[in-house]
């Protein structure tokens, strides 16, 4: 039976995360190891000067799935839930689903990413689940953002759960969250965008004892894309799946 190992940046008991564990428990037996709490942008960063505290998680609400907390980061999840909290080691590991697409630039920001890259690092094939917000699309009340992903998911999984291993390359996969009937299908193999998705820029909100002032980030919604790219898909309506390569 596949071992499956599972984290996430949006925290042990996000939504994304249960539903992707709902679903991979039909392909073997799944670990989750995710943290504690939110971790979005902390990328691939580990722990190193500080320890590392894992604790079971016996109300995880998916049955016969092995849940654990970890006081890290996605990529500590990989690491000590490979080397680890597991018996054995995993022969895939899975990240997300993520709240919020990893697209484009941001890819590197991303912690979903982040932890799927650590899991090719450390030798396992990895593949990040992603799904666009009401930020990326304006959802009608009442209305079942996840219908894209709901029909997609199971299906990609079978396509892609003994992919082999490449060395230093992770599958990314990314559902926009519109009506099941405006969705355009899958495009594959889509190269990483060199735009973005916001662009960035910093607000003074207040000024501080000693000269100082405080920032807080204020993002622009890009609508901009090239051609053959993940954020053009998503844009134009499309499941994107594409390989990401690992900067290292």
């Amino acid at each position: 039976m596949r071992k499956i190992l599972i984290t996430n940046d949006d925290g042990i008991m996000a939504d994304g995360l249960i539903r992707l564990a709902k679903a991979a428990a039909s392909f073997g037996e799944v670990y989750v190891v995710a943290p504690e709490s939110e971790r979005s942008a902390a990328s691939h960063s580990i722990s190193l000067r500080n320890s590392i505290d894992i604790y079971p998680e016996p109300d995880f609400p998916v049955p016969g799935v092995k849940a654990f907390s970890c006081s890290g980061t996605p990529g500590d999840c990989v690491r000590v839930g490979s080397l680890s909290v597991m018996p054995i080691r995993p022969d895939i590991v899975l990240t997300g689903i993520n709240h919020g697409y990893n697209v484009a630039s941001d890819v590197q920001y991303s912690a979903t990413v982040g932890g799927a890259l650590e899991g090719v690092f450390q030798g396992y094939p990895s593949i990040a689940f992603s799904e666009g917000t009401e930020l990326d699309y304006d959802i009608k009340e009442g209305a079942n953002p996840h219908e894209i992903t709901d029909r997609f998911l199971n299906s990609i999984l079978e396509e892609y759960i003994d992919m082999p291993f490449t060395e230093g390359m992770i599958l990314n996969v990314n559902f926009p969250p519109m009506p099941l009937s405006e969705c355009k299908g899958i495009l594959r193999d889509r190269k990483v965008s060199k735009g973005m998705i916001f662009r960035d820029e910093y607000d003074a909100i207040e000024e501080l004892p000693g000269g100082g002032i405080r920032y807080m980030v204020n993002g622009k919604h890009m609508y901009e894309a090239e051609e053959g790219t993940d954020l053009r898909a998503v844009f134009d309506g499309y499941v994107s799946i594409g390989y990401v390569r690992n900067l290292c």
